[in-house]
């Protein structure tokens, strides 16, 4: 018999449903990515913000109540959120939720009220909301359950059906709305991966046979990965590195062997297991871009890990002192409490990508860096572990990437005890001229006016390269090639990477430029990047030229000018 109502154990399975109908796509969506370039995630970052809330529904038990129900789903979304895309389907999440919590079942009206809700609380969360996104396909379903309602659809089966259906039109519509969109032959990414949410949901409704178990996508153990850290002494390659290669071109056994025999030329500890379309890959370097490099020959990457073995030694060592320490007050038995660490007015978080970036920041008194940005966007819970960690009254945030900004913004909200500011850097070098202008005298007013402002006149512009054959604007592009992004778009596309790198610095300068800073990243050699600020200072003699290591990857240059 036909469901007409929805009580929480069945709106808990389609939770679920959605969440790993949005996983199995996640990799196919990433691909949506306008820009061709080796980080697209928004496939990614959906995925793993439902996820966080998927483990928290699965935690409730085969027969949760309305009211817990709704708490994990939201609180769990909302804490697990990373970039745009994933603050968005939190949003959306957390509106429905607020709207049905209370009740025991969901009839149409409730569903139709729910919808609405989520797509006001959604727009509100975002401060320039664009069409031609997942909000839109977010209100053209709310839209439609609204309409059929009116009309009196009583089928709860035909009325979700006609939903998805509406939803999957006005996602084919979204390049009509954003001619960046139509010009890459792609629809939106973020709208994609909420209509497969909704597809999966459905399933579940319907009946149809799924598996509910949900696997640990952001923490499962690495293949090949050590449970001891070795002594810093004997860690002969400092980065274990992984990733997957999502496969565009053949594989075979000699270009597998041949790959291994490249990665065994420049680390160890290997794992690459190929399997149908994708190549599972792990390995210990000391240069994480010469692997990521060569693999991109293969294939476009996805699930990317750098961690930095030696640091993580470092930091296990510090923790035993601490804890030797600790215990060897205990035993002392003065009777006197810890002092705690001192408060301090003002402290700051940043977001970063590379160690020589990562250094910048903690050289210019950042408290606390977090590692990701472009190629990793943090989650809001890792915003407000961040935070938590920086014992200060102010706390500002550094997101570094516009990709970051809302998840920051949804950190500051969740904040009681300390006064948070987010300064939307969209870039690094934005990041550390917002830094380098903090005065600790003046008000938290006043710095947000100064940093505000300073970062206005920071123009950046990065320089990677293509995973595919696309045409945006004027620029034709093929796979491989190396391409120069400025703040509004892409400025050079060619197959020379220090002919692209000038030509992009070209692009960026105006008459009232006076400081050009060069970071170059981990796959290019110091004396080609010495090269670069020679030619730079050549040419705009004018300009003080600062070259410095930024480590960062995939980013060949990032080059700030102001």
């Amino acid at each position: 018999m036909a469901l007409n109502t929805i009580d929480a154990k069945m709106l808990a399975k389609m939770f679920l449903a959605g969440a790993k109908n949005l996983d199995s796509k996640k990799e196919w969506i990433n691909e949506l990515n306008v820009f061709p370039v080796p980080d697209g995630d928004t496939g990614t970052n959906m995925t793993l913000t439902i996820m966080s809330a998927a483990k928290e529904v699965l935690a409730l038990g085969e027969n949760p109540d309305m009211k817990s129900l709704c708490k994990a789903i939201s609180s769990g979304s909302l804490r697990g959120a990373r970039g745009n895309s994933g603050v968005i389907l939190s949003q959306l999440l957390r509106g429905l939720t607020r709207s049905i919590k209370e009740l025991e079942v969901i009839d149409i009206p409730a569903l139709t009220d729910a919808l609405d809700k989520a797509v006001e609380t959604a727009y509100k969360a975002v401060m320039k909301p664009k069409e031609g996104t997942i909000l839109t396909v977010a209100r053209g379903a709310a839209e439609k359950a609204r309409g059929l309602a009116e009309d009196g659809v009583e089928d709860m089966d035909g009325f979700i059906g006609r939903i998805i259906e509406h939803a999957r039109y006005v996602l084919s519509q979204t390049p009509e709305l954003l001619p960046v969109l139509k010009q890459a032959g792609v629809v939106d990414s973020g709208g994609q991966g909420l209509v497969e949410v909704l597809a999966g949901a459905y399933d579940a409704f319907l009946g149809k046979e799924i598996d509910y178990t949900i696997a640990d996508v952001q923490e499962a153990k690495r293949p090949g990965a050590k449970q001891d850290v070795k002594a810093e002494a004997d860690i002969k390659f400092g980065y274990c590195t992984e990733f997957i290669i999502m496969l565009n071109r053949t594989f075979n056994i000699k270009q597998e062997l041949d790959f291994k025999e490249f990665l065994e030329s420049i680390g160890d500890s290997i794992v690459c297991v190929a399997d149908d379309d994708v190549v599972k890959v792990h390995v210990h370097t000391n240069d994480p871009g010469l692997a990521i490099q060569r693999a991109l020959k293969y294939g476009a990457l996805s699930n990317m890990k750098i961690d930095n073995m030696r640091l993580e030694h470092q930091e296990k060592l510090f923790k035993e002192a601490e804890k030797k320490k600790e215990e060897e007050k205990e035993t002392a038995d003065t009777g006197a409490a810890p002092e705690p660490a001192e408060r301090k007015p003002s402290g700051f978080v940043a977001v970063s990508l590379g160690e020589g970036m990562n250094e910048i920041f903690r050289g210019l008194g950042v408290d606390y860096v977090i590692e990701g940005g472009q190629t990793m966007n943090p989650s809001t819970a890792d915003m407000l572990d961040a935070i938590e960690k920086v014992n200060a009254d102010t706390v500002y945030i550094l997101p570094n990437n516009k990709n970051v900004i809302l998840a920051a913004n949804q950190a500051a909200q969740l904040v009681k005890d300390k006064k948070i500011i987010v300064i939307p850097t969209k870039t690094v070098p934005q990041g550390i001229t917002a830094v380098i202008n903090f005065v600790p005298d003046l008000s938290a007013e006043e710095n947000v006016a100064v940093m505000s402002e300073e970062i206005s006149n920071v123009k950046t512009g990065e320089v990677t390269y293509a995973v595919r054959d696309t045409q945006i604007e004027d620029k034709v592009i093929r796979q491989g090639d190396y391409m120069g992004i400025g703040d509004a778009g892409i400025l050079t596309v060619g197959s020379d990477l220090s002919e692209i790198t000038l030509g992009m610095v070209d692009a960026m300068m105006d008459d009232d430029m006076e400081l050009i800073s060069i970071y170059y990243g981990s796959d290019v050699d110091e004396a080609d990047a010495e090269n670069i600020k020679q030619a730079v200072e050549e040419k705009y003699s004018g300009c003080d030229v600062e070259l410095q290591y930024g480590g960062q990857p995939i980013y060949y240059y990032i080059v700030s000018a102001e």
